[in-house]
């Protein structure tokens, strides 16, 4: 039996990333199409806005809902962008837009202060409809670098050109695809997700 679910983004890069590492992990399980509304992401950690968005898709579909809310923390900044990286330059700046303004903002921050992380945190919600009573879950992950003084590599989205992953002479957006899936964030939180997943779906088998 297939577990099927929706990923609650109309990023479709991000798409694209959560169905190699679900492909990977998990082969059986088949990632939906969501069409639905954005929320307000109004909360103050990557897990409130992350089961925001997880709870509307499952609500909307009547689906399994996953949904990740993801972001980098700058060392120098106290930790920011941080849930407001995708934001970072404006509510409809794009990934370049903020790109820049991180590396105006760090200009005069020298090695080694330029530390920083991703993080990644994915909410699982299983509506009522699904599974008797409902069900909620949630991942963490983090990948620990430092940050580029300008941007290198075609891969990836978001901050990726400018994040030297801990180890690495390349930043993340000059990994290919299969080696940032072995490495990242997002890659560690599934990791953890995986169980409860498989879980999930030995229950509805049952």
């Amino acid at each position: 039996m297939s577990l099927e679910f929706v990923l609650a983004t109309h990023n479709a890069k991000k798409v694209r990333e959560f169905q190699r590492l679900i492909g990977e992990r998990m082969p059986q399980a088949v990632v939906l199409p969501y069409d639905g509304p954005e929320p307000v992401e109004d909360g103050l950690t990557f897990a409130e806005n992350a089961f925001i968005k997880a709870r509307t898709a499952a609500e909307h579909s009547g689906r399994i809902a996953l949904a990740d809310d993801s972001g980098i923390a700058v060392d120098v900044l106290g930790g920011a962008p941080g849930i407001f990286s995708a934001r970072w330059a404006g509510e409809s700046a794009g990934d370049e837009a903020n790109v820049q303004l991180l590396l105006g903002q760090l200009a005069d921050v020298r090695r080694p202060n330029r530390g920083a992380e991703f993080h990644c945190t994915i909410a699982l919600v299983v509506p009522d409809s699904v599974l008797a009573g409902g069900h909620e879950f949630v991942a963490e992950g983090s990948w620990r670098g430092s940050l580029a003084y300008e941007p290198r590599g075609s891969h990836g989205f978001g901050y990726d050109p400018i994040f030297e992953p801990e180890g690495l002479e390349v930043t993340a957006a000059e990994l290919q695809p299969a080696e940032k899936d072995a490495r990242s964030h997002r890659a560690r939180a599934f990791v953890e997700l995986l169980p409860e997943l498989e879980r999930i779906a030995a229950r509805l088998e049952g």
